[in-house]
């Protein structure tokens, strides 16, 4: 085993890896085509990973987070597109879905208003763009709980199918 990192400021790839407890020598054998080095050098920032690296960390060191951090933070595309998600527990995950339903379902008869002559009018802007913003939390919550469900099953909590091996009823 090799030595313990004494950097004061690693990043996701670094911490997941360590969280696994795997040297660098380790995690490249399990990786199989990613070398010692070459995880050296995305650990220290030296080099960005390419997305199927992203990908054989993130399985391997059972972290699926890296992906959504590589595609929000280092692809310039997903950078543009792709919000980060944070990682959060299931009832704050529930209780922001639930509020943003609740919201929604009060704005869905304006929705109804606005669209119903397929055009949207100066006036009603604001409106929607407020509806808008909501749908985005909406879609962050559901992100985010999906997140949630990938981790789970990386760290073992729960399995990936869990009727598989069950009689059909």
């Amino acid at each position: 085993m090799g030595r313990k990192s004494t950097k004061v400021k690693k990043n996701i790839y670094q911490t997941s890896r360590e969280e696994m407890d795997y040297s660098r020598e380790a995690a490249a054998e399990k990786l199989g085509f990613i070398s010692a080095d070459r995880i050296e050098k995305i650990e220290n920032e030296r080099t960005l990973p390419h997305p199927e690296e992203v990908l054989a960390m993130a399985d391997c060191y059972r972290s699926p987070s890296l992906c959504n951090y590589f595609c929000s933070h280092e692809c310039p595309i997903g950078k543009e597109y792709v919000p980060e998600i944070k990682v959060k527990e299931l009832s704050q995950i529930t209780l922001e879905m639930l509020a943003t339903l609740n919201k929604l379902a009060h704005e869905k008869e304006r929705l109804i208003e606005i669209t119903v002559d397929g055009e949207l009018s100066p006036n009603e802007m604001p409106d929607f763009l407020t509806i808008k913003e909501e749908l985005g939390k909406m879609a962050l919550a559901i992100d985010s709980l999906n997140l949630w469900l990938d981790q789970a099953i990386a760290s073992g909590k729960i399995e990936r199918d869990p009727t598989a091996g069950s009689p059909d009823m």
